[in-house]
């Protein structure tokens, strides 16, 4: 058991319960699984110590429901709450009403999801702890003068995005003066839809960067230690498809100097608990887009490479525990790379939820697969399509390729469709093996299929 924490209430669903569950039983704490109507078999409820049922299949009523969600701590005498990602695990609010509530957040301050949250507010910190920065506007933009006017000292391509939001809503790109009036205007509409708050910024727009993000682990105690980077550069309209620790790029130097200047800058900022950096690189430069207060769906090429249960260490720091060990005793072994198998049309990428016939999953040495599917189980409409997480492992980022061809052939899930299809595509490319591609890759590669 950690410290004090004997319970877990998980606030979430789907493969990243299952996997907090699994981390919670390893450490000798029991789990509390919520779930709503529509994932009333789901796997994590079967395995859980106790199930709350916290509302109906919709998520703004049951996983996004805060008052049902701390019912159900309450009347399971639950010490901690594990966000997991997505739904309530960047809501600040959320996190004060838990530690109000006498139970430990399993995530980063209030105040530091707050401040990270916020696009503008998150690039003001870094800028002041000496964190390198996209170039662009110091601020939100006050009118289309204003945007016009930072574009004109950033020069052309530029990037409009929403400053309260991510995931590719709210951003814009404009290649040329003609076109900022109409990137300004729906990048504004588009973030007052998706995140209530139309405030927008400037940055320059990079045509070939690659996307590199830097996981840690801070403390309540001053440590603060990096586990390394991640290359996320196959992503599709912002979404990442293919990830791999390391960055195929990066030398040992390079992520050495990322990983220090990010670690003192946290240290300073009085960060605790998971967190992510997320960088654009081109040309040997980095510059920082955003923080995570969470952990990540790509969190397992970290743990591959680095033997770190990054779960178990959450709950340790909530537990208010130190980490135990400094970054000399970080270690990186080989390479691992991860796909997102989600149920979508291969194609079309419309979703395809439905009832799994047949399940089965890879295995063997350096195989590993993160997901709640089994045959029978039935993919609910209401929530988000990834349904599994296959990552391998090698000693070179040659075996590991070949590790994931051999385990995308095995790997079946039969009755709904998922991209399964387009994975196994990507990794027959000469180019993805030869770790050639840019944040931009993807998308082309995906309009030659189509004969686009």
């Amino acid at each position: 058991m950690a410290g004090t924490l004997a319970k877990v209430l998980i606030a979430n669903r789907g493969e990243i319960a299952l996997r907090i569950h699994r981390a919670c039983q390893e450490m000798g704490i029991r789990t509390v699984a919520v779930h709503s109507t529509a994932d009333a078999a789901a796997m994590h409820v079967r395995l859980a110590d106790e199930s709350v049922c916290i509302g109906p299949a919709p998520a703004r009523d049951s996983y996004l429901n805060m008052a049902a969600i701390l019912s159900a701590a309450a009347i399971t005498g639950a010490d901690a709450i594990h966000p997991g990602y997505g739904f309530l695990s960047e809501n600040a609010r959320f996190a004060e009403m838990v530690e109000a509530h006498g139970m430990a957040f399993i995530g980063p301050s209030p105040e530091h999801i707050r401040m990270m949250g916020d696009k503008i507010a998150a690039k003001d910190a870094m800028r002041r702890l000496g964190v390198p920065l996209v170039p662009g506007s110091p601020g939100a933009l006050t009118s289309l003068e204003d945007a016009e006017s930072v574009a004109a000292d950033v020069r052309y391509p530029v990037l409009i995005k929403a400053a309260a939001g991510g995931g590719g809503r709210g951003m814009k790109v404009a290649r040329a003066p003609g076109e900022l009036a109409e990137a300004w205007g729906v990048a504004r509409t588009e973030a007052k839809a998706a995140f209530g708050d139309d405030s927008v910024y400037l940055e320059k727009y990079l045509d070939r960067p690659r996307h590199i993000e830097l996981q840690v682990l801070a403390d309540s105690h001053g440590n603060v230690v990096h586990f390394g980077e991640r290359d996320c550069s196959l992503q599709r309209r912002h979404q990442k498809l293919v990830e791999e620790a390391g960055s195929p790029i990066l030398s040992a130097a390079e992520r050495d100097a990322l990983g220090a200047q990010v670690t003192r800058a946290l240290r300073e900022l009085g960060y605790r608990n998971a967190g992510t950096l997320e960088f654009l690189w081109q040309d040997g430069q980095f510059a920082f887009i955003e923080m995570n207060t969470r952990l990540q769906v790509e969190h397992p090429v970290t743990e591959m490479v680095c033997g770190i249960d990054l779960v178990k260490e959450q709950i340790r720091i909530a537990a208010g525990e130190a980490l135990g060990y400094d970054q000399s005793e970080v270690r990186f072994h080989g390479h691992a790379i991860e796909c997102r198998i989600t149920a979508e049309d291969p194609e079309t990428f419309a979703p395809s939820p439905g009832r799994v016939t047949t399940y089965h999953a890879p295995g063997g040495l350096g195989v590993r697969v993160d997901s709640a599917l089994y045959s029978g189980y039935s993919v609910p409409p209401h929530y988000d399509s990834l349904v599994a997480k296959l990552v391998v492992h090698g000693a070179t980022r040659a075996e590991a390729i070949a590790r994931l061809r051999r385990s995308l052939a095995e790997m079946v899930v039969d009755g709904i469709s998922t991209t399964l299809p387009l994975h196994r595509a990507i990794v027959e490319n000469e180019e993805f093996r030869r770790g050639d591609y840019t944040i931009h890759w993807l998308e082309r590669f995906v309009a030659r299929r189509l004969g686009g």
